[in-house]
């Protein structure tokens, strides 16, 4: 038992219990409805494994039931399971309908985050652009030339260009994101950047496929996407 390595976070439990149980728990993708009273069946079948205690067990267990993909799978019509894949039983409305409200709920998080995410922003921006004007050097006024001599009559007046003197163009400024390397550190809901040519559109995470991520696009269209077409 000493020798065996220990799990020290609940994410790393969850990936345990998705190889132990796999007919019940999922590392990625749409997650089944537990059976109720599943805890007391995990403490009874991982007793002493990797040393996991009950209180890790507990912690996993509440990560894994709060997560945006679980709530999502708790919907009218869809079946409990226990460790072993067999059904227990269709879902309760009362428990359908408390899912819904927390999805609800931890997507107004998300939403009230981001918008103090950028509201600081542009505080900041506000207050970077106030400092520098404030600090700038005042520019001296230079002396206007003198004006040029009026033509006499008679006198050919110069050759003028009809093109308009070009105006260097300034190259667009770049806006830089950090490319996807680990799907698996996604999480529903998650803002993500869909790579489209040389833009990115904004998008939200929906779904964790073995084939991509599903992610649902501004405009109300949903796609899978693989890893190295997501920014962050």
């Amino acid at each position: 038992m000493e020798n065996q390595p220990k799990l020290n976070s609940s994410k790393e439990v969850i990936a345990f219990l998705a190889e132990r149980f796999p007919r019940c728990f999922s590392a990625e993708g749409e997650a089944r409805p537990l059976k109720i009273g599943i805890f007391q069946d995990l403490v009874t079948r991982v007793e002493g494994e990797l040393n996991l205690s009950k209180t890790q067990l507990r912690s996993a267990l509440r990560l894994y039931t709060s997560s945006w993909r679980y709530l999502y799978g708790i919907k009218a019509g869809a079946t409990r399971v226990d460790l072993d894949g067999n059904p227990c039983g269709e879902l309760e409305e009362q428990h359908v309908e408390h899912a819904r409200q927390q999805l609800e709920e931890a997507k107004a998080r998300v939403s009230a985050q981001r918008a103090q995410q950028q509201a600081k922003k542009r505080e900041a921006a506000a207050a970077a652009g106030e400092g520098s004007a404030e600090n700038a050097p005042r520019r001296e006024r230079k002396p206007r030339p003198a004006a040029a001599p009026r033509r006499k009559e008679g006198a050919e007046r110069p050759a003028r260009s009809d093109k308009p003197a070009a105006k260097a163009a300034r190259p667009a400024r770049e806006e830089r994101h950090t490319p996807v390397s680990d799907i698996t550190a996604l999480n529903v809901g998650q803002p993500i950047k869909v790579k489209a040519g040389n833009n990115a559109m904004d998008a939200t995470v929906l779904e964790i496929t073995k084939d991509g991520v599903r992610v649902q696009l501004t405009s109300g269209m949903s796609m899978i996407v693989r890893a190295e077409h997501l920014l962050f």
